[in-house]
């Protein structure tokens, strides 16, 4: 299968403010925000991306333009619903310091698969239709750019939290374990048998081995030689 880098969108002025954006417009970069997509982006940079899929809000678009900023090429450049923020429903555009009160929080904390938010969504319905997005894309460029396809998706924490854990096989109740940080990197492979994590909450170091993609078969025992620099 291709391989997909995931980026989280760089920090926004409602993370910097501790404050719930979910799916509220007019959330954008701050200027640190802007420095953080923009590092995400040379570090991409030397990889030929064939599609940089985003969700559709601000944050996700401005963060992806970075990259797309840094590509040679022209690289495809959809927009996914199904790769935007959970929908908190009335948690949303509260104060993080203020939820963390309610009865709710614990549940986010130790049984994510049970948590339904008041008048939004379910964290298990997050992650079953992010997943399968990424399933679908990812499929659809290795038939169209074959195995060695390498794609990127622009998203949000919750959202890569969740498809990390399903390629790392862990339960959605353990999700929590997993850092995504702002403008982080992370890639995941889809192997033929299953789907393999080469890099999880990045913020540096080269990627221009990806350069030439992944080409998976068996995990080696011992944990092999690592991917041959371009």
């Amino acid at each position: 299968m291709a391989t997909v880098i995931l980026v989280r969108h760089g920090r926004s002025t409602a993370n910097a403010t501790g404050q719930l954006a979910g799916r509220a417009a007019g959330v954008s970069l701050d200027q640190i925000g802007r420095d953080q997509a923009a590092l995400a982006g040379d570090r991409l940079s030397p990889v030929p991306l064939v599609g940089v899929v985003s969700s559709p809000l601000e944050r996700c678009l401005q963060t992806a333009q970075f990259i797309l900023d840094r590509q040679s090429g022209a690289p495809y450049a959809p927009v996914d619903p199904d790769l935007t923020e959970c929908d908190y429903g009335q948690w949303q555009g509260r104060m993080l310091s203020d939820l963390t009160t309610e009865d709710l929080w614990p549940v986010i904390q130790s049984r994510p698969s049970a948590v339904v938010f008041p008048g939004g969504e379910s964290m298990a319905a997050m992650q079953a239709r992010s997943v399968v997005a990424i399933r679908r894309h990812d499929a659809a460029f290795e038939a169209e750019h074959g195995p060695g396809a390498v794609w990127a998706a622009v998203s949000h924490g919750d959202i890569i939290k969740s498809i990390l854990a399903d390629a790392l096989g862990m339960h959605l109740d353990l999700f929590q374990r997993i850092n995504v940080g702002p403008a982080s990197i992370s890639i995941v492979h889809y192997g033929a048998s299953r789907p393999s994590v080469y890099a999880s909450n990045t913020d540096g170091g080269d990627l221009s081995w990806l350069s030439k993609g992944i080409h998976a078969g068996d995990a080696p025992v011992g944990g092999g030689a690592g991917q041959a620099a371009p």
